[in-house]
Formats: structure tokens, C-alpha cells, sequence
């Protein structure tokens, strides 16, 4: 199958080109598509006659094309409807009526200059829809945030991001209005998935389901918490496909290079060290602790916090107890076999480094420290229980 897409520049088809060759490439998976692809890019500056060229022999088109915010208004006719006339003249002097997906807007039913040529490329697809029977998509979208989303272009929340990410200033004029967002995953994913369609009938204009609603200034305060998830070393609610967890990952590619990288406080003594890596609201706190050759760590116990150990690097062994009986858990851990080790609530526990490199543990535990409140109480590990 001979895909083309059309605003090959773009945001969206960026993001689809990109999904499509890791599928072409069987790095991509996911996607059972039974037919081998391959991909027609087209940008406006290649000219007509090559658009025409592609059109002669593709067996699916993309129009993303579109022009969201210029000073002159005749780019909204020249963007977002000319080039889809070119298509459609080539197409049926070539009897070639493969489906066309159409990105339109939700501002195709607003009566401004923008939403007015979206409308007009609908009511062109319809009408050569009717006339020689195409199978046409009209989707409907409003405020797609992702990756490579251009900021201060037609985004706000990508405006957001970048400025606050790189330490400019937003403007907010109505706090109060209502943001309706969609993931760029989500309309990729939607797009894949119709090159196996074989329905001929279409409930246009069709809109993607997947919506987050949200005020502008709730954006914006959530940004600027994100913005502070890295030197706090706290992560937010990060539940998958949540709007936290994407907005999350657009929001890291618009910081400045040199703060990708932050160190981390080392507790350092003579037994080794003990490292806090990154606290979650709801998912704990994550650890890595380096014990010394023949150092023995930890001999303590809490009421409610339960952890899990997973030795990364060097051997040793975990000792467990339960606090009223005197039955000793010995638990031998290497990296080279990597397992998890958990610790109960209500059981004294140790770690001692057996070998003769340092021994690195990864470990999270429920919840997260907090010095007012350690719920962390001394007791070894081989102190026999007093009857």
C-alpha cells in the first residue's frame, strides 16, 4: 500500500510518518497491518506537478495540510483547500478513488476565516465523495498536544510548555475557559488503524473520542508543577494514557537541553551510601543504596511502609525477622540473577555485602520519607525475642 500524506511537515504527519516506518521497519509491532506500506511525502514547497505524480499512484492519502494563523487571508484558501482541489482533479482523471482522510477542525462549523476554509474542504470531499462513490475520513479536530507541536503557533499548551520551560512568561487572558485536548498518539492511532478498514459507509464528520477538558489556568498551574518535578526529584500521577502522564512527556521536550541533566543528593558515610532518586504523590519513592564490602545496612523495622529490594550489582544477603517470633529469613542476592525481595510491614530487615565489590540495591518502598514521621524503629536482625 502506497501512502500519501500531504503537509508532510507538519505536526501530525511527523508524528504518523514516524509511527508508520517503525511499522514499515518491524520496530513497531502493535499494528497487525496485513499490507506492506510504503510513504509518498509531500510538502507544498515540492510543487504541484509532484503532488500530481503521487496521486497517480497512491493507494491512500493523508491531507494534513493546513494553514491555522496567517496575516494574509487568502493562505487559509491556498492551504487548506487548493491543494485538496489538485488532488481531487488528479484522482479522477486517473480513476483512482483510494480513501482520503481530510484533517479538518472543530472550527469548520465557526464562521471565522480559518474555520470557513476547513468547511469549504469538506463540502469539496462530500460533494467528490458523492459523485464517484470515494471513501472519504473528515476528522474533526480540536487542540492536538504532543511532541513536536510548534509553540506560539496554534497551541496553547504547547505555548505553555515551551515558555515555562525555558523561563518565559505566559499570558493568560480568560482563566476560566475551558481547553478540549486530544493526544497526537491517539489520532495516529485512530489514522493506522483505518488503512485496514474495508467499510464503505461513514459517519462524517468524525470526531476522536479520547477528550481531556481542562481550565487554561489549571494548564498552567499544572505545568508549572512539572516543571519542578525534576530537582524535587518528585514524579506526578503518572497513571497511564492519564492526561498528567502525557501532558508529562510533551512538557519534558521543550526543556533546555543543559537541564536535562540534575544531580542527586548522595548520603555518604563509611558503610556507603544511600541515595533518594524520585518520590511519587501516589506510587512511593525510589532508591538506590551502596553498601561497602562486608558492610552490614539497615536493622530496622516499620508499622505500615513495606519495601522491595532488587540487587542490581555485587552479591549479598537480606536477613528477615518478624518482630515477635525469632525465625531468621536469610535471602542470598546476586546482580547477576536479578530478583525482588520484599519487605514486609512488621519485619526487622538488614542487607549485608557478602562479596568484595560494592553492592548496589535499588529499592522502593510505599510511601514516601518523611522526617517528622519516619516509621522506621532500630532492632537487629539476630536479637532473639525475649519470651
Amino acid at each position: 500500500m502506497k501512502i500519501l500524506i500531504v503537509g508532510a511537515r507538519g505536526f501530525v504527519a511527523r508524528n504518523l510518518i514516524a509511527t508508520l516506518e517503525n511499522i514499515i521497519t518491524k520496530k513497531d509491532k502493535s499494528f497487525q497491518l496485513s499490507k506492506t506500506l510504503s510513504i509518498y511525502k509531500y510538502s507544498r514547497n515540492m510543487g504541484v506537478s509532484k503532488l500530481r505524480e503521487f496521486c497517480r499512484d497512491c493507494d491512500f492519502i493523508f491531507y494534513l495540510s493546513g494553514v491555522n494563523r496567517t496575516e494574509r487571508v487568502e493562505e487559509f484558501e491556498e492551504g487548506n483547500v487548493s491543494l485538496l482541489r489538485v488532488i481531487i482533479e488528479e484522482l479522477s482523471y486517473q480513476h483512482n478513488f483510494c480513501p482520503i482522510v481530510y484533517a479538518s477542525s472543530t472550527q469548520a462549523s465557526m464562521d471565522n476565516e480559518y474555520g470557513k476554509s476547513k468547511r469549504r474542504g469538506e463540502e469539496l470531499l462530500n460533494k467528490y465523495s458523492r459523485e464517484k462513490n470515494a471513501l472519504i475520513y473528515i476528522y474533526r479536530l480540536t487542540n492536538i498536544f504532543g511532541k513536536w507541536s510548534k509553540p506560539n503557533y496554534n497551541s496553547v499548551v504547547a505555548t505553555f510548555c515551551y515558555n515555562i520551560a525555558q523561563g518565559l512568561p505566559i499570558k493568560i487572558d480568560a482563566p476560566n475557559r475551558k481547553l478540549r485536548l486530544i493526544y497526537i498518539d491517539d489520532v495516529v492511532e485512530e489514522f493506522i488503524r483505518l488503512l485496514e478498514k474495508k467499510e464503505r459507509t461513514v459517519d462524517n464528520p468524525i470526531y476522536i473520542k479520547n477528550v481531556y477538558e481542562i481550565t487554561l489556568k489549571e494548564l498552567a498551574d499544572l505545568i508549572y508543577e512539572l516543571k519542578e518535578c525534576g530537582p524535587n526529584r518528585q514524579l506526578p500521577d503518572i497513571k497511564e494514557k492519564s492526561f498528567n502522564q502525557r501532558l508529562y512527556s510533551m512538557y519534558l521536550t521543550y526543556v533546555p537541553k543543559e537541564q536535562l541533566k540534575y544531580p542527586l543528593t548522595m548520603n555518604l558515610d563509611e558503610r556507603g551510601s544511600f541515595t533518594e532518586i524520585f518520590r511519587m504523590d501516589k506510587g512511593g519513592q525510589i532508591s538506590v543504596n551502596i553498601a561497602k564490602p562486608g558492610v552490614v545496612k539497615g536493622e530496622h523495622w516499620h508499622h505500615t511502609k513495606h519495601e522491595k529490594f532488587v540487587v542490581v550489582s555485587g552479591k549479598g544477603v537480606v536477613r528477615l525477622r518478624k518482630i515477635d517470633d525469632n525465625e531468621i529469613l536469610n535471602f542470598h542476592v546476586s546482580g547477576k540473577q536479578l530478583e525482588v525481595i520484599d519487605i514486609p510491614a512488621g519485619y526487622t530487615h538488614s542487607i549485608e555485602n557478602e562479596g568484595t565489590d560494592d553492592l548496589v540495591t535499588l529499592m522502593w518502598a510505599n510511601e514516601r520519607f518523611r522526617i517528622e514521621k519516619p516509621d522506621t524503629y532500630f532492632l537487629k536482625v539476630d536479637d532473639e525475642k525475649e519470651d
